[in-house]
């Protein structure tokens, strides 16, 4: 029972996203109307504070609908697209405008520090 109990209260996984790879990375990033704003989500599942973000990221996402669209990248899958935003650090939320970065945040940072980094960016 204890375990049960333990494993009930472990951090979700991000939010839900398309699923993507390096070769997808480019397709959704052009799906994307090129007035929108996309955040690219950079995480690893053995990642502690990554998980940590996961509900912070829900309710943004949720908040943004519409507003933005947000793309989850598994570094240890997506390399190269990780290395194309010059992703060091996990957890990073890259802020992308007309298929550049404009912004990133890294780390597990309170949701009012990601609001307001993202707000500036949005239409």
């Amino acid at each position: 029972p204890a375990l049960l109990a333990a494993a009930a209260s472990a951090p979700t996984p991000p939010p839900a996203a398309p699923a993507v790879t390096d070769a997808t990375f480019p397709e959704l990033l052009a799906a994307v109307p090129g007035s929108s704003t996309v955040l690219a989500y950079f995480w690893a599942p053995w990642c502690g504070p990554c998980r940590m973000m996961a509900p912070v990221l829900e309710e943004v996402a949720a908040e943004l609908a519409g507003r933005a669209e947000l793309i989850k990248v598994n570094t240890d899958e997506c390399p190269a697209t990780a290395g194309r935003f010059e992703v060091k650090s996990i957890p990073s939320l890259v802020v992308i405008r007309g298929g550049e970065k404009v912004e990133t945040v890294i780390g597990a940072v309170p949701k009012s520090t990601l609001v307001s980094a993202l707000e500036k960016h949005l239409e």
